[in-house]
């Protein structure tokens, strides 16, 4: 489980001091709830992602624990270090909307053909509540050759689960190189 301590402080100089001693910044948050902010050490908030199993998670901040999700995350544009982080409580019974990853099976015939394979969207949103939620989109790719993609469409949806992409986005695909 994933401990966290809770800001006291939101002003500016208060933020910057956390980053300085190695904190990430959070807000958790879910429906009816009122909002948490919390700061969580930096390495050990990477490794614990890194080796999750599942989409939703245990954190404890101030001896409260909640099983979250992460919505989006925000990146500093040069160093591409981690700076903020949104966590959603998962409430069961709540539809939301998640971001589905999708992983990938196989060698693409095309890469045979000059072709190079490509991820257009890593993770996918859909909405649906905790209890439909899929862990992973698995993607065969074995028969996609040079100019083909697995598009929106092709992908099997759980039931109660809906995508609210178009249809004729690209999830994978094999380009021409050039």
């Amino acid at each position: 489980m994933l401990e966290g301590i809770v800001r006291d402080s939101m002003t500016k100089q208060a933020t910057k001091e956390l980053r300085r001693n190695g904190y990430l910044i959070a807000n958790i948050y879910g429906k009816g709830l009122e909002n948490v902010s919390a700061a969580f050490k930096t390495n050990e908030f990477i490794k614990f992602l890194r080796n999750k199993e599942t989409i939703a998670f245990d954190v404890n901040v101030a001896g409260n624990t909640m099983k979250v999700v992460v919505q989006e995350y925000q990146k500093h544009p040069v160093t591409s270090d981690l700076l903020h982080v949104d966590l959603m409580v998962v409430q069961p019974g709540v539809r939301a909307q998640y971001y589905v990853p999708v992983t990938s099976e196989g060698t693409p015939k095309g890469l045979k053909n000059k072709g190079l394979f490509i991820f257009h969207k890593k993770r996918v949103p859909v909405k649906c509540t905790i209890e439909n939620l899929p862990e992973s989109f698995n993607l065969q790719v074995a028969d996609l050759d040079t100019g083909h993609s697995i598009l929106v469409r092709d992908i099997e949806m759980p039931e109660g689960v809906k995508c609210f992409l178009d249809p004729r986005v690209p999830i994978v695909g094999v380009i021409k190189a050039k």
